[in-house]
């Protein structure tokens, strides 16, 4: 606010006549002193009566954090072990005085009774009065959720494509027109030395984007990467777009792990603009809150997850999380490599997986969305997948993942695989057991180049190749697809993306469709979303804004077509993880172990992610 500029009074003298003589040089003396006061009375009108309304214009400040890096960190000091989890109690009894808590994401926000200001901070009244929705929507009124808590859930919107197309091309108004967000409002946690939360609970924050005059902003768009991590816990928080400046973000964490949490909210790209072909220049990449915060027991318990059911993978979005069971701060880097941290026989924690976590070669961590997975062992692959023919059509995560489920799960020693292929295996133990696994890379139609992506279709030749797999006396019991990573630097928009992968899902509909003509049964077909891009790549045109958007409109299509047996969130995956380079090199999280220099300059690098992945591939095929 502009310094008051204080004017010296004018003093007066009394004016007594004492005598003739000094008459004319009194009157003189005083109009002089009149004049000299009228301009003083004019400077503090145009001075201090000025700095008055530029304070009151300008009376609201937002605090800025700086910007901080998450980074994974590995070494933790303490020694092989399991990690205890907490059981619950109902001892303990907080009084909540922050936001609501609310037990379901879809839920539309109902708008808040305003709170009551002092008249010296009351707003001058503007034109802009739609901006002014999201204080209300923002509101720090609490409310407590008296119903059974449920997990988080997320789903795609009705005509998602179309409205999202719409979303994209709104240009919000003449007001809103050139409002880029650079900052955001939480009132139900900024300023808030300690935030304190029932674990179990579904806690909803609803927040305003802010522009460059610390107003609220009248347009929606703007990515938020969040994440949510403890010592044995990560999760990406969800955030919902009401489309008007305002977000509402979800954070929930299972009484098992309660303890000491941090939030990490960062704005990667502002209205879409991660969309644009080449979005590397309006990347805003701000870490705008890093909010310590603890999750304490309480008495209410979430429902216990079950292993993955075949009807488990119709979830067209998946909000899982990461967590901890077992670590070894010792753990060093093998020759070849990998890091078997845990022995082989680790077994995972009850209901967050089955199975021999030792195997994961995660040092203790495991995915597990709204069901748990089964990690195999090589038998019970095998018998899974004997006798049976996977066709998977993808990037080249395809390619790793392959590689992966043969080397760390079928223990068929395979230095790499070829980005096309069609070959029989045999399990080493029993020759009886073969699967057969085709893979066919579409990330251009020469298997040599790249990005092309969907636009790979396009090439006649390319279709009869695909079309040749289906035309044999049997054909693959499932289909494993992704877009890619290509599509995102060959589209050069958004509703160009939204053809090609309404022509690839029409593609893929006319082979099934000459399956069943042929009286043969078709294939499932399973849709694994792709990754999210990490460290240096969060940038570039496969960014995670694109990405996301891409997989959103992919199975948009593929629903309409009626083509989608179930869907693999890899995306959801691998976001906890993308912050850095540590477990991926930019696009791929299952590169080969290797003891060398790795991207983000140490030595070697985590490949769990990916493994993690293929045992997820296993539950899909396998499940009942």
């Amino acid at each position: 606010m502009p310094e008051k500029v204080f004017c010296s009074a004018v003093s007066s003298y009394p004016w007594t006549l004492r005598s003739n003589l000094l008459l004319h040089w009194r009157f003189g003396a005083l109009t002089m002193l009149a004049f000299l006061g009228m301009a003083a009375v004019w400077t503090i009108d145009g001075c201090n009566v000025k700095s008055f309304v530029e304070g009151w214009r300008f009376r609201r400040e937002y605090l800025t954090h700086g910007h901080l890096n998450l980074t994974y960190t590995d070494e933790i000091t303490l020694n092989l072990s399991y990690i205890p989890i907490r059981n619950p109690s109902s001892e303990l009894d907080f009084q909540l005085s922050f936001p609501a808590n609310l037990t379901n994401t879809q839920l539309e926000p109902e708008p808040e009774t305003e709170t009551k200001r002092e008249p010296e901070t009351e707003p001058e009244p503007e034109p802009e009065t739609e901006l002014q929705t999201a204080n209300v929507l923002g509101s720090s009124e609490s409310y407590q959720n008296l119903t059974q808590p449920s997990w988080i859930s997320v789903e795609l919107e009705p005509n998602l494509t179309s409205n999202l197309l719409a979303r994209w091309l709104a240009p919000g108004g003449e007001p809103c027109r050139e409002i880029r967000s650079v900052e955001i409002a939480i009132p139900g946690l900024d300023g808030r030395q300690l935030i304190e939360l029932p674990a179990g609970q579904t806690h909803e924050f609803v927040f305003n984007a802010l522009y460059d005059a610390g107003k609220p902003s009248c347009l929606g768009g703007d990515y938020f990467e969040t994440d949510l991590s403890g010592e044995a816990w990560k999760s990406r928080p969800v955030v919902k777009d009401f489309g008007n400046g305002s977000y509402s973000l979800s954070l929930q964490v299972h009484p098992d792990f309660s303890g000491d949490y941090n939030l990490s909210i960062t704005l990667l790209y502002r209205h879409f603009e991660g969309l644009k072909l080449s979005p590397a220049r309006f990347a805003y990449n701000k870490e705008l809150r890093k909010i310590p915060m603890k999750f304490y027991n309480a008495a209410s318990q979430l429902p216990q997850l079950q292993t993955c059911r075949k009807s488990d993978f119709s979830r067209e979005v998946w909000a899982g999380r990461w967590t901890r069971h077992g670590r070894n701060d010792d753990c060093q880097i093998s020759n070849d490599g990998r890091y078997r941290c845990l022995p082989p026989n680790f077994r995972c924690r009850n209901p967050w997986c089955d199975g021999a976590l030792g195997k994961l070669e995660s040092n203790g961590w495991v995915y597990s969305a709204h069901c748990s997975f089964k990690l195999f062992s090589a038998d019970s692959a095998w018998n899974c997948l004997k006798n049976r023919w996977i066709f998977f059509w993808g990037d080249s995560n395809h390619v790793d993942t392959v590689r992966n489920i043969l080397n760390f799960i079928l223990n068929l020693p395979t230095e790499s695989v070829p980005r096309r292929f069609d070959m029989n295996f045999t399990n080493p133990k029993n020759p009886t057991q073969t699967v057969r696994i085709t893979s066919i890379f579409n990330g251009h139609w020469n298997e040599t180049l790249n990005y092309q992506g969907l636009n790979s279709l396009k090439n006649d030749a390319f279709r009869d190749l695909l079309k040749s797999y289906f035309n044999e006396s049997t054909v693959p019991d499932t289909i494993i697809m992704n877009s890619g990573l290509h599509d995102g630097i060959y589209w050069h928009n958004l509703r160009g993306f939204t053809v090609g992968a309404r022509d690839a899902a029409a593609f893929w509909a006319e082979i099934l469709e000459s399956i069943r003509r042929r009286g043969l049964t078709p294939p499932e077909v399973i849709y694994r979303t792709t990754v999210a891009t990490g460290g240096y790549a969060r940038t570039m045109a496969f960014n995670p804004s694109k990405m996301e958007a891409f997989n959103w409109v992919v199975l948009d299509k593929l629903k309409t077509a009626g083509l989608l047996s179930g869907v693999i969130d890899d995306f959801d995956m691998t976001f906890p993880w993308h912050f850095d380079n540590r477990c991926n090199d930019g696009v791929h999280y299952g590169r080969k172990p290797a003891k060398m220099k790795w991207r983000d300059g140490l030595i070697g690098h985590q490949y769990f992610v990916d493994i993690m992945l293929a045992h997820v591939l296993l539950n899909a095929l396998c499940a009942h």
